[in-house]
């Protein structure tokens, strides 16, 4: 059964409305391995879009619902994709950017999402002379050969240059049974074990969407939060005596932040196995919410590109603080130097990792980028870090994020971790900006709590008695709200772009 709201839909149902999809998308002219486009919040729709996809051997493109007409063109002329499902709402904001020759089909949006993102009611029905996704869909018999499978072609979010499309190759059988064991392991899912899911990410994002598509496979009890609230969320776990979560830091600290007694007023005691990835965890964040929720708390890493190579469990962030794990079933991790050779135990360099269950991709069109990626049959995505004595990740940072002051290499991400222990600091992103002496020097933006004043001075002495004093950024600002995406995490680019946009202008 999938919960969305107060609207519910078994597996059968839904099964059948897969069924119809693909023979409808089959006389669209869909031909297997062609992509299916979908601009779609969590919704019944979007399971069904997918499945019905995948049933034809062809892959969903999943679109970033926050984007705009020129950037959904791009992705739809890139992807080469000639459908495109879209919830009502969105259209407006993307239909001048779809191309004439994409068959267009509209769902409409339900009340629950509607209710959440304050939709105004005149946007959520499906307007006279579109395609409605129900009545197409319903229009069709069902499909009776067996269905395929395809995996979704996530594009990248683009933090470099254009979006990168990340295309799956064939999965051989042998594959596939063993990226159910990994995904096993990484989110905690198994077959017919009475699992309730609870999704509250964006399934247009890799880990969402693999996390929310595998609980479907498995036919879990599925609940959508439309967008994250840290006190709806306890409700929901309560409500429906939730089992399995896949969350993101932010998620922590939003959830620790709430008053004593709102985190007391809920029964958790039902949840088995939450997991969390997408961005590096704070340990103190980490080992607050283990004391909340007890050993529960589950660790991946990894990226579109790469799977899951690396995980690991409650116990084992108690006994290494900050490590994001170790690998896994068919998981490789090595760290290599700027020049090829590989690093030492504790010697911080580039991560080149590798899930070897999940097959090998292609950046869609855009083969040198694959090769430069590339490193004796492993992937780097510029993560930095190094693994300790015993196999264990740590990150550093993002190598693009480094920042090179006075010819000396510091971590924002480090800083981060002990800025957002700052009483007052609801979140913050730290990043390098011009300085004509040193190259580059830190800024930090900082989000306040809400009715909380912090000044610049409070700031640099709290990470001066933590850090050393070359890592205390010079430049403080404080902005009402961060730009984020729907889970939180921060758009550190739009906050960077600004200072180095002379720079760039100058040229050489």
């Amino acid at each position: 059964m999938i919960i969305s709201g107060e609207r519910r839909i078994g597996y059968d149902g839904i099964q059948a409305r897969i069924k119809r999809a693909a023979s409808g998308l089959r006389t669209l002219g869909l031909a297997e391995g062609a992509p299916v486009a979908m601009m779609l919040r969590n919704d019944f729709a979007l399971f069904e879009v997918v499945a019905a996809s995948a049933a034809l051997g062809s892959p969903v493109v999943p679109i970033n619902w926050h984007l705009k007409a020129e950037e959904v063109r791009y992705i739809l002329i890139d992807s080469g994709a000639k459908i495109l499902v879209c919830h009502a709402d969105l259209l407006p904001q993307i239909r001048s950017g779809v191309p004439e020759d994409v068959s267009l089909l509209v769902v409409a949006t339900p009340p629950e999402l509607a209710a959440t993102f304050a939709i105004p009611p005149e946007l959520t029905g499906v307007a006279a002379g579109l395609a409605d996704w129900d009545r197409w869909r319903d229009g069709h018999p069902e499909m009776q050969e067996p269905p395929r499978r395809a995996a979704a072609m996530i594009y990248t979010s683009g933090t470099t240059g254009m979006p990168k499309g990340v295309r799956r190759m064939p999965m051989q059988p042998e594959q596939a049974a063993a990226s159910e064991r990994v995904g096993a392991i990484a989110y905690g899912i198994k077959p017919r074990e009475g699992q309730v899911v609870l999704i509250n990410g964006p399934m247009y994002h890799s880990a969402p969407h693999s996390y929310g598509m595998m609980a479907f496979r498995n036919g879990c009890t599925i609940v959508l939060q439309p967008r994250f609230d840290a006190e709806e969320l306890l409700a929901l776990i309560e409500r429906h005596r939730v089992t399995h979560i896949h969350m993101v830091p932010t998620m922590f600290v939003r959830l620790l932040r709430l008053p004593e007694a709102v985190r007391q007023r809920y029964d958790l005691s039902s949840l088995r196995f939450v997991v969390h990835g997408a961005a590096p965890c704070p340990p103190e964040i980490k080992r607050a919410m283990i004391e909340w929720w007890g050993p529960v708390i589950n660790e991946y890493f990894g990226s579109t590109e790469t799977g899951i190579p690396v995980w690991h469990s409650a116990e084992e962030a108690l006994k290494k603080p900050g490590t994001v794990g170790r690998a896994i079933e068919g998981g490789i991790v090595k760290i290599f130097r700027d020049d090829g050779s590989l690093c030492g135990a504790g010697e911080v360099g580039e991560i080149y990792m590798r899930q070897t269950a999940v097959p090998d991709f292609d950046y869609h069109g855009k083969a040198q980028a694959r090769a430069e990626a590339g490193r004796d049959g492993l992937v780097s995505v510029g993560d930095v870090g190094y693994l300790d004595e015993d196999g264990y990740l740590f990150l550093c940072d993002r190598k693009r994020d480094m920042v090179i002051s006075g010819g000396v290499n510091i971590y924002p991400a480090e800083i981060e971790n002990v800025l957002i222990a700052m009483p007052g600091v609801r979140d913050c992103a730290v990043f390098g900006i011009p300085d004509l002496e040193y190259g580059e020097r830190l800024c930090a933006c900082i989000e306040p709590d809400t009715g909380i004043q912090l000044s610049a001075s409070a700031v640099q002495a709290w990470l001066r008695d933590r850090l050393a004093n070359f890592k205390v950024p010079k430049e403080i600002r404080f902005l009402d709200t961060l730009p984020r995406e729907a889970t939180g995490k921060i758009f550190k680019r739009k906050l960077r772009d600004p200072y180095w946009a002379d720079q760039r202008a100058a040229g050489p």
